[in-house]
């Protein structure tokens, strides 16, 4: 399920009403902002951050800024998403990392909000995408299997750790940390610290000591989305406590509703910086209030679609697939199963669907239809077959056809319908030939039905 599907659903086809209208009136302003209103509230947004963000809009909605524009509806739309990027913070804020190295960033929260696995994939973004060098430690002594999953993740994600054990003071093993992370020449240095179950005073004092001992540029409450108001509350008593600098929401993946990323932002008064966005250390986003605003109101998020792409595409296999389409020769099993795995890549097609302008209807379509599962049933049949089976698919004969479904676990149904859209797509490759990477793309749009549904809808697998 994705983030904001429910508040989505509900604005867009509230604000779908308005939009078509040639001119507004305060009345039927009025009922698009109720519906709003309660959109807003049904998406656990905290009431107070409801109430400014309605009035901000009826100012706006209800003065010439609308009545002079070409299209009200249109305008109305916008200053809605306008709005919802001054609610969450303007423009995306990087971590301020301008400081003599190491640079250390505090992770702070309460327990199971997901700070080990986001300093771990904090970890592996600022290695990836910033080229730093980064140790982590962790001064939760309270739970050893917390100092030993941080170890794991930083041999996963390649980063240097510093070793601390239960029992040890947590300030000395900060100090401690930082002497280390000086000598190693590392440009970062990233601490875990202890959660508890619920905010307590001994828990603050704690991290406040720490934080006067390592003077972190960055000073990172980790929330997870999944617990609506209460997160904000909590934002807030360590908003109290500490100098925070921004927020990480974790979980995101399985809040449907998002109140807390349009809340937080309001109550702390400190930005977003980063979403966490699955279990694996790669899925940590940096926090685009305007992109998320698009795709809160079905205009989908392009941009974050195109920079995952330019991450994550295999671009060298993407040119061997154009040249190859481009001389004519034939698109064979082995190309369907590369296409099949870069779009796993990408979070599978549900992910990429919901990124595109109103396509939000059809990703969730294909999570109904369990694409991801079927992606992987299709794959496992092309493994089953030989090399030379995937490069001439027609020499599949009755017995090869129960040797590869008894290899894969699939039926022969799966497999025909597998090899009829192989066809299909062969056929569709083949009209491409010659054709530029462009006109081959607006050749494969205009193959499309109204709706993007690629021929036959999605395949039941």
């Amino acid at each position: 399920m994705a983030m904001f599907e429910s508040l989505s659903d509900r604005l867009s086809q509230s604000l779908r009403k308005i939009t078509g209208k040639a001119s507004l009136s305060e009345d039927n302003i009025k009922d698009s902002l109720r519906e709003v209103r309660m959109a807003l509230l049904e998406a656990d947004v905290a009431l107070p951050v409801v109430k400014d963000f309605i009035e901000h809009v009826r100012v706006r909605a209800v003065g010439q800024e609308v009545n002079r524009s070409l299209n009200p509806g249109q305008q109305f739309l916008k200053i809605v998403k306008q709005e919802l990027e001054a609610v969450m913070g303007t423009a995306n804020e990087e971590l301020n990392l301008a400081a003599q190295p190491p640079a250390v960033v505090l992770m702070a929260g309460l327990q199971g909000a997901g700070k080990t696995t986001s300093a771990a994939k904090l970890a592996r973004y600022l290695q990836e995408r910033h080229k730093k060098k980064v140790m982590m430690v962790s001064a939760d002594v309270y739970r050893p299997a917390a100092i030993k999953q941080l170890e794991t993740l930083a041999n996963d994600v390649g980063s240097l750790f510093f070793p601390s054990e239960a029992g040890e003071n947590p300030v000395a093993i900060a100090s401690n940390a930082l002497a280390a992370a000086r000598r190693a020449f590392a440009d970062v240095l990233i601490v875990d610290t202890a959660g508890r179950l619920h905010i307590d005073e001994t828990l603050m004092t704690e991290i406040r000591d720490i934080h006067a001992a390592v003077k972190p540029v960055e000073t990172l409450f980790v929330i997870d989305a999944m617990i609506g108001q209460d997160a904000v509350n909590t934002a807030k008593a360590f908003n109290d406590a500490l100098p925070l600098t921004g927020v990480v929401l974790t979980k995101v993946d399985g809040d449907a509703r998002g109140g807390a990323a349009l809340s937080v932002r309001h109550v702390t008064g400190k930005p977003i910086k980063f979403l966490g966005v699955g279990e694996k250390t790669d899925a940590l986003e940096p926090f685009h209030p305007d992109r998320i605003a698009s795709r809160i109101l079905g205009m989908g998020d392009v941009l974050s679609l195109i920079e995952e792409v330019e991450r994550k595409v295999d671009h060298k296999k993407a040119e061997q697939l154009a040249r190859k389409v481009q001389k004519g020769k034939t698109f064979d099993l082995e190309d369907l199963r590369d296409q099949l795995q870069q779009m796993q890549k990408l979070g599978g097609l549900s992910s990429m669907l919901e990124k595109l302008p109103g396509m939000g209807n059809v990703a969730q379509m294909a999570e109904q239809a369990n694409m991801t599962s079927q992606f992987k049933r299709m794959e496992a049949i092309i493994n089953s077959m030989t090399p030379r089976e995937r490069r001439n698919p027609d020499i599949l004969n009755g017995s090869r056809k129960r040797r590869i479904i008894t290899g894969s676990g699939t039926t022969i149904q799966d497999l025909n319908r597998l090899l009829k859209q192989h066809k299909q797509m062969a056929k569709m490759m083949k009209k491409m030939k010659g054709k530029n990477m462009a006109n081959m793309m607006r050749g494969m749009a205009g193959n499309l039905p109204p709706g993007g549904m690629p021929p036959g809808g999605f395949p039941r697998f």
